[in-house]
């Protein structure tokens, strides 16, 4: 069986959402960096034995969270040793507005799988952008390089947008066919 694990950190309540949607479509193992921004042995045990790795944070002023950089910065025992070549690597993330500099997360969440030698995938999924689009559809937001979610400043964790939900599980879900397709070969 393919093990994907998404390590992510949630401000508010939106990310974790976000988080629990793409490890459902992944079948996977949710790994909460906790407010101080650290993860049990066993969260990082999980990690080093995922076939996948998918890296989630809001994005706040224009990239991750503190705590999910200094998770980023503890993983260079890793790095040095290699331990996470060639596993699969994805990417999302949530912010307030609809652009709200989201690609730069994404951008380091990319650099640290190509960093620990990795395989990164992307949506897969073609943009809702025609004039009958709705903000409920699937990928509205529009992205390729992972899964992007916006919650406008004022809603609650319960108020995401459903098609943000399942751009997740979807990108979840190629993310773990990915893998299992690489681990066989």
């Amino acid at each position: 069986m393919t093990k994907v694990a998404v390590v992510f950190h949630s401000g508010y309540g939106h990310t974790v959402k976000q988080a629990e949607a793409l490890a459902k479509g992944a079948n996977g193992t949710l790994v909460a960096i906790d407010a101080e921004g650290n993860i049990s042995d066993a969260q990082w045990e999980t990690l080093n034995t995922a076939d996948a790795i998918v890296f989630g944070s809001p994005t706040y002023m224009g990239t991750v969270s503190w705590q999910f950089k200094k998770f980023a910065d503890a993983s260079s025992k890793q790095w040095f040793s290699q331990q996470w070549k060639d596993k699969v690597f994805g990417g999302f993330t949530n912010s307030a507005t609809m652009n709200g500099d989201k690609h730069s997360t994404l951008h380091y969440f990319f650099t640290l799988a190509m960093q620990h030698s990795g395989i990164w995938v992307g949506t897969g999924l073609m943009p809702s952008n025609s004039k009958a689009a709705k903000r409920d559809d699937v990928n509205y937001v529009g992205s390729s390089a992972g899964a992007m979610m916006q919650t406008p400043s004022d809603a609650s964790a319960d108020e995401v947008n459903a098609g943000d939900l399942e751009t997740a599980r979807l990108y979840g879900e190629r993310i773990a066919k990915i893998a299992a397709e690489l681990k066989v070969k």
